[in-house]
């Protein structure tokens, strides 16, 4: 996406960073992360539709490259599973690490990691709500609420785009 259409997007994002419920029956067919304001920006074709905020990797700053270096992933992907039996509530599945993610860390003896989700909150913790955003705590993931990763669960269709930049 050219960064006049982005530049563009973002003047209007206010407009849709909010609380309320995504209309009924929106498919989510895009997202896109903004790991650097802790936002993911959730589309219907090109229409943005909705923001979520969001906590990441306890390390966020770079791009995942290796297992245990607590840093969420960079790049273009897809949402290839789900996941209704979580032990965070339920979670999407990001399809890190790619052809290129894993010959990296072969390059350097090591795994790239894996199991990378969009997720709710901690079964144990449920009721920390929002509260979750005051620091990144995942191990690499992409966490909501609760509330919200029931909404993207039902609304994320199979195999969206989900583009995380840094």
């Amino acid at each position: 996406m050219p960064d006049e259409i982005l530049k563009g997007e973002k003047e209007a994002a206010p407009q849709v960073l909010n609380t309320q419920p995504l209309p009924q029956n929106t498919p989510i067919t895009r997202l896109i992360v903004m790991k650097s304001e802790r936002q993911m920006w959730a589309y219907n074709q090109d229409k943005l539709v909705k923001i979520y905020p969001i906590s990441l990797g306890k390390s966020p700053i770079g791009h995942k490259q290796f297992e245990g270096d607590k840093k969420t992933p960079e790049g273009i992907y897809r949402i290839n599973e789900r996941n209704p039996n979580s032990a965070y509530h339920k979670n999407l599945g990001i399809s890190y690490p790619n052809a290129e993610d894993k010959a990296y860390a072969k390059s350097q003896g090591k795994s790239p990691g894996g199991l990378i989700k969009i997720h709710g909150l901690p079964n144990k913790f449920v009721n920390i709500g929002r509260q979750h955003l005051r620091q990144d705590w995942t191990d690499g993931c992409i966490a909501v609420t609760n509330e919200e990763i029931d909404e993207l669960f039902n609304a994320v269709v199979h195999n969206a785009e989900i583009d995380i930049r840094p």
